[in-house]
């Protein structure tokens, strides 16, 4: 039987398993951060001083992260019981995947920047759950924003047009037949699925509306990088107001309903904006359909998300729904019913992740 000590030890081994998780996180932010990977997945093997030159850091700092994130089994080290700064290290082809490669679907690193993002804001997090405020998006500074925006971003460059906007042929037809299909991409955040979106559908004029400030300068600018810039434009504002800039072919509500204060209120705006026969999609978290304990790793990341971020972010705004991350397939029907559609329907799509719903009009 599993005695009392047991379960100690476990918990105990647990948290210990958790701080040596954290603390390499952090070491991927500086170097994802400090662009110390792409040199050694590019030109590697390097030695410290080698890497030091490239990225311009100091070759003390470079020798103790290589060194680190060999004996953490990240990057691989040539004669490792060679003389310290003699050490040559390179970053394999699979990690640079990870590690590297931003349209990868196995590109994971931009978790290290949204933790780094919360860890700043945590105080005021502490606080808040003292006063019952909330923390403004604004709060959880460039790397929280960088994070969840290149977190997405593989997803939305290959999953969205190639699996998600397919489960609904009908819209793919009308995008691609229609003479100027207009897309609205609410809560764009950094705007790398509008960016998809146009690359996909040449034709499309694209919306993306955030009302973080930061995010709507970063998502500009990405646009310009894509080439898209003529096509898709940024605007701040909330999504309550999008019926002013319709009407829409297809409205995006990607991964952002659950932080909304009112989002009855959103999904109404996107019924509004949309142009006859047009299709209203939310991709939210693929949550358990009900709460149970103890829960699944997505379950235990999604709450981890929720207590830190999403809830105390949504709760800035009064008054909140309140939902925190974790919003349940019920939660998106009451809220579709609320906005006046006609029902909702889950997309057949496979993800870890994220579920998929089409709102009926």
């Amino acid at each position: 039987m599993t005695t009392t000590t047991d379960r100690a030890d476990a918990l105990a081994e647990r948290l210990f398993g958790a701080t040596l998780g954290a603390l390499e996180l952090f070491s991927v932010y500086l170097g994802a951060e400090l662009d110390l990977y792409r040199p050694l997945a590019e030109e590697g093997p390097l030695t410290a001083g080698g890497l030091a030159g490239r990225a311009g850091i100091a070759p003390r700092y470079a020798r103790e992260w290589l060194e680190q994130q060999a004996v953490a089994g990240l990057i691989e080290v040539d004669e490792a019981d060679g003389a310290p700064d003699d050490r040559r290290y390179a970053l394999a082809p699979d990690h640079a995947r990870v590690l590297v490669d931003a349209d990868d679907l196995a590109h994971v690193a931009p978790f290290a920047h949204m933790i780094v993002g919360i860890g700043a804001a945590l105080p005021r997090v502490a606080k808040a759950y003292r006063t019952g405020a909330g923390v403004p998006y604004a709060a959880y500074g460039r790397a929280f924003r960088h994070g969840q925006g290149h977190i997405n971003r593989p997803a939305f460059a290959r999953e969205l047009p190639d699996v998600w906007l397919a489960a609904m042929p009908d819209v793919v037809a009308r995008l691609e037949t229609a003479r100027h299909p207009r897309v609205a991409d609410v809560g764009c955040g950094q705007g790398f699925a509008s960016v998809a979106v146009a690359r996909a559908f040449l034709g499309a004029h694209v919306d993306g509306l955030d009302a973080d400030p930061a995010s709507i300068g970063d998502a500009r600018a990405h646009a310009r990088e894509a080439g898209v810039d003529g096509r898709v434009r940024f605007i701040e504002a909330d999504a309550g107001e999008l019926a002013d800039y319709g009407p829409y072919d297809l409205v995006l509500v990607l991964e952002s309903l659950h932080d909304m204060a009112d989002p009855a209120a959103a999904l109404a705006a996107a019924r509004a904006a949309l142009a006859p026969g047009g299709t209203v999609l939310v991709v939210d978290e693929r949550v358990a359909a009900a709460f149970h304990a103890p829960g699944d790793e997505v379950e235990r990341t999604m709450y981890g998300w929720s207590v830190t971020h999403c809830l105390p972010s949504s709760l800035a705004e009064q008054p909140s729904a309140a939902i925190g991350t974790v919003m349940r397939p019920h939660t998106v029907r009451e809220l579709a019913g609320e906005a006046g559609y006609g029902g909702v329907e889950v997309l057949p799509v496979d993800n870890d992740f994220f579920r998929l719903y089409r709102l009926h009009v």
